[in-house]
């Protein structure tokens, strides 16, 4: 019965969405679709065979995630063979996932835990025995606690050596099979989440900024932090490049948090105010790699805070990406708040010196750049609806692409993640109340892929160097700032039942029949905002 009223939505969606469509073949041939996950949100199995906890198991189980943690979550560590069956009946061509440092070299430095390799090579060999193309990962919020505990990891450039070891091993063990690596997932949101706000691992923070940390300083150590990731990064890409490349052919890229910016006016102010957003949430991690250096706006306003890089330094991570990994959800709108830099103790946040504009859809704009906006956003128009699912805005996906391809010299990009979920009508501001048991027929997640997977179309045809796309994500399992409480899988996983069986949703159903070359996507107007509309209320 479920499958037929599946099927029913899914001829309804062909149906309606009218006469210009596109399918499968219109993209490139070596234009990849899949989905994606990450290990500490994925495996479970936290305690077996080896494995160490990370800075993400420390983290939740303070009870930064109300009670939920990763030690079993989806049991993929045990389920693989059964998730990649699934990945393959749907017609995957690429599947995202981390590898755990943790698991695969418990000290963070030193022996590989046999169990760990083994793990890894047989999921790998498993992906590419059904066809599918494996794309990894190396660090995805889960440093070693060991080292976290040893010299405070990303905050000490002794990362940099362990890192570069520890990419040695995946480059050695797994590199004849894996062509795609990406060294640091959101490393943008990674700085400012777990070194200034401490909402994310490894949770460091300080007055007078919220959220109660116990250390940390949220004036210096995100800049540090990024910094240290920049040296890692380009180390580990040298490093393929020197001993690896010749021989696996593969590709090192990097990857960052990407919200699209549109500022709240015309005026000079906002307009500028947007350039120095985005020179601050992209320019800030990316620019390095292409240019040697920060953006100028980032070390005028961040002054001594932000570390320099030496001249050999600069020289040293210029030109290490092979490409742009992208996490993009949503956009945000911009307005000017030059006030913020005559604040004595700022950390990153201030030093971009803007507000984000109380919007339509407070919620998700604004948690889409940083949970410190948005208690902000609430407060400040507490009678706006929350919105059933995340905005639907395609054309900020188009114009974050065409600004990579501008800026960034038409570098190939890879969309590691987009996807929605649907929200209930809570007003809790960190946490989504939404049943595990919610309805399979995701038609908002509908909605909101095929006019994503449009507007990359649309991009492509014009020229950007986008060369893959995944859903995030496969399965509803752990996630980073809500737990269990929210559903971004395409596929249902009833966590109650002993064998954790997963169940496809609509959207599942919708992405396979894409894949598989049924038309299912329209194309028209999807890249830019319908004449005389806002996404924020007059």
């Amino acid at each position: 019965m479920i499958r037929l009223r599946l099927n029913s939505l899914l001829f309804l969606f062909a149906a309606v969405l009218g006469a210009d469509h596109y399918d499968r073949d219109d993209f490139p041939a070596d234009f990849v679709f899949g989905s994606g996950t990450s290990a500490y949100q994925y495996e479970g199995a936290a305690f077996d065979d080896g494995r160490t906890p990370a800075i993400w198991d420390t983290f939740v189980h303070s009870d930064a995630s109300d009670g939920a943690n990763g030690d079993i979550t989806c049991d993929g560590y045990h389920k693989y063979k059964e998730d990649v069956k699934l990945m393959s009946d749907m017609g995957l061509e690429a599947f995202r996932f981390s590898i755990s440092w943790s698991r695969l070299i418990p000290n963070g430095r030193g022996p590989v835990n046999p169990k760990g390799l083994q793990f890894y090579n047989d999921f790998i060999n498993e992906l590419i025995s059904h066809g599918i193309q494996p794309h990894v990962t190396l660090h995805h919020f889960d440093l070693p606690q060991a080292l976290d505990d040893e010299y405070q990891g990303w905050l000490s450039r002794k990362i940099v050596k362990d890192f570069t070891a520890y990419a040695d091993v995946c480059f050695r063990e797994f590199g004849d099979r894996v062509l795609y690596w990406t060294t640091v997932n959101e490393a943008n949101m990674f700085a400012i989440g777990g070194y200034d706000q401490g909402l994310s691992p490894p949770g460091r923070c300080s007055l007078p900024f919220p959220n109660g940390c116990s250390m940390g300083n949220s004036s210096t150590e995100p800049y540090v932090a990024g910094h240290n990731i920049l040296l890692a990064h380009s180390a580990v890409a040298r490093l393929y490049k020197r001993k690896y490349k010749a021989t696996q052919r593969g590709y090192v890229g990097f990857n960052i948090y990407t919200p699209w910016m549109v500022p709240s006016t015309n005026s000079k102010e906002d307009v500028i105010a947007t350039k120095r957003a985005n020179d601050f949430l992209l320019g800030w991690l990316l620019d390095p790699l292409f240019s040697g250096d920060y953006p100028e706006i980032v070390r005028k306003n961040a002054g001594t805070r932000i570390p320099a890089f030496t001249k050999a330094e600069s020289k040293h991570i210029k030109g290490t990406t092979d490409f742009i990994g992208v996490n993009h959800y949503s956009t945000a709108v911009v307005k000017d708040n030059p006030g913020s830099l005559l604040t004595q103790d700022r950390d990153l946040i201030a030093d971009m010196a803007i507000d984000l504009q109380p919007c339509l859809h407070p919620f998700y704009v604004c948690y889409d750049i940083t949970l410190h906006f948005l208690s902000v956003a609430v407060e400040k128009r507490p009678h706006l609806p929350l919105p059933d699912q995340y905005p639907v805005h395609p054309w900020g996906l188009y114009g974050l692409l065409e600004y990579l391809k501008q800026v960034y010299g038409n570098i190939p990009v890879y969309i590691h993640e987009n996807g929605s979920f649907p929200l209930s009508p809570s007003r809790t501001i960190r946490r989504q109340k939404i049943p595990r048991n919610g309805t399979l027929e995701d038609t908002a997640r509908v909605e909101y892929m095929h006019p994503y997977i449009g507007a990359v179309l649309e991009a492509v045809r014009n020229g950007s160097n986008t060369k893959a796309y995944f859903v995030w994500t496969l399965l509803d399992c752990f996630e980073l700032l809500d737990g269990f409480e929210s559903s971004y899988g395409m596929c249902y996983v009833d966590l109650d039942d002993k064998d954790f069986k997963r169940y496809p949703k609509l959207s599942a159903h919708w992405y396979s029949n894409f894949l598989k070359g049924r038309k299912s996507v329209e194309s028209h107007n999807i890249m830019k905002p319908a004449e005389n509309s806002s996404v924020c209320l007059d």
